[in-house]
């Protein structure tokens, strides 16, 4: 990859690149904007554990329904604690 706007220099939005493949060259502009920030990230897979967990909360009885219980207020609250989005809550399952 080499950056044609500020040659020598890692690329920043905006930027013209030109990637070379065998005889062929292919130029782009280098984007960052559009992409998913960190905290986005964050929270789409606090969504994903959310959503795979929500079953559990319709079977009372499941045996470690308590511990998801705890876990999803633990996701829910995640994003306006000072861990988010660096530390991930863990599910933390107690021994049968």
């Amino acid at each position: 990859m080499e950056n044609l706007t500020n040659p020598g220099k890692d690329p920043v939005h905006g930027d013209k690149i030109m990637v070379r493949q065998g005889k062929l060259k292919i130029y782009y502009h280098y984007a960052t904007e559009g992409l998913p920030t960190e905290k986005e990230n964050a929270r789409t897979w606090r969504d994903e554990e959310l959503g795979a967990s929500d079953w559990i909360m319709s079977v009372p009885d499941h045996p470690q329904f308590e511990a998801y219980k705890t876990y999803r207020i633990k996701l829910r609250d995640w994003p306006n604690t000072s861990d988010f989005p660096d530390t991930k809550p863990e599910l933390e399952l107690g021994s049968e």
